[in-house]
């Protein structure tokens, strides 16, 4: 019996268009929306992001990275017992996402679902894919995270429309007899679930309601920093473990000044901290393990380094996994 699960391979991938935040700027001056470079900079920490192209979804950019994974971690798509796919941009309302993106991969006859938990999606996922392989329902599994945001951004409200790109990052974790992912939390508190949200549904093949993003800035960051610090704290006692024992913290992509923020109040140094924000932008499920993969093919975190990842997101949810490479 192998008890632990732990992550054989990653990998990512980005849409080719990339829009610096001048050329955003440019487009939303069209739009007769005003910003600047700066603005978004000091507000956020971003400068660029991708866009996907108008026919390529979710399950698309996961293919790209589900492919770069299973190479990296030497295994076939016919070797997976479990797929799961964190998205809040799925193809279509059914079936899931990763339905489709397992037959796009030839993985047929496996369990495939969708997490929805927004930014934390990652997190969920992987700790429900730890869950399962700990439990003997799976000895491997594929985890991606994907997003296509340009689809349901309101490109007349900049305090939003700057934040997000697209993307999708993926790992193959697996039944192991050394110890991978250490400790896990998650937590929601459905209270604040209007703060940020996309208040819109399908109704007799109309749409009702609003189908844009929608978030209050100061309540998000705020809940942000607060819960983000509580949730690192909790899953590294759960392992026996302190905050110096962290090599990277890994988190989600959203704004750098929560980043530093939670890396303050941890008592890191961000060069601790692996950061793609400024290139990326927000990729809400796909942020954390396109960071993660972007790092590992950097050479910048290696195998057996104690990594801490986390993530918070809409909903409200949060979570964190702590886990050897």
């Amino acid at each position: 019996m192998k008890p632990y699960s732990r992550i054989s391979g990653t990998g990512s991938c980005l849409p080719p268009r990339r829009l610096t935040n001048s050329e955003l700027v440019a487009d939303l001056a069209t739009r007769g929306v005003e910003s600047s470079d700066q603005w978004i900079v000091e507000r956020t920490g971003i400068r660029a992001r991708h866009f996907a192209a108008p026919d390529v979804c979710s399950s698309d950019l996961g293919l790209e990275a589900a492919r770069r994974a299973l190479e990296a971690a030497q295994c076939q798509p016919k070797d997976l017992d479990l797929i799961i796919v964190a998205t809040s941009t799925p193809d279509m309302v059914f079936p899931s996402t990763a339905c489709i993106l397992q037959n796009k991969l030839g993985a047929n006859g496996c369990p495939a679902f969708d997490v929805q938990a927004v930014c934390s999606g990652f997190i969920y996922a992987l700790t429900i894919a730890d869950a399962m392989i700990k439990t003997g329902a799976a000895s491997r599994a594929l985890v991606v995270g994907a997003e296509v945001f340009s689809r349901i951004l309101d490109f007349k409200d900049r305090a939003t429309c700057v934040l997000f790109g697209d993307g999708a990052g993926a790992v193959v974790l697996q039944a192991s007899e050394t110890p991978g992912i250490l400790a896990s939390d998650l937590h929601a508190d459905g209270k604040y679930s209007g703060i940020l949200c996309v208040p819109g549904q399908l109704s007799g093949g109309q749409v009702l309601g609003d189908p844009l993003l929608k978030m209050d800035g100061k309540a998000v960051f705020k809940l942000a920093v607060a819960v983000l610090d509580e949730v690192a704290r909790a899953t590294l006692a759960k392992a026996g473990k302190a905050t110096s024992d962290i090599d990277w913290l890994i988190p989600h992509q959203a704004n750098i000044r929560i980043m530093q923020s939670t890396a303050r109040k941890l008592a890191l140094s961000m060069d601790r901290v692996i950061v793609t924000v400024d290139q990326h932008g927000n990729t809400s499920a796909a942020s954390i393990p396109l960071a993660l993969d972007t790092a590992v093919r950097a050479g910048k975190v290696k195998p057996g380094e104690l990594l801490l990842l986390e993530g918070v997101g809409g909903g409200f949810t949060w979570g964190a996994v702590l886990l050897n490479l």
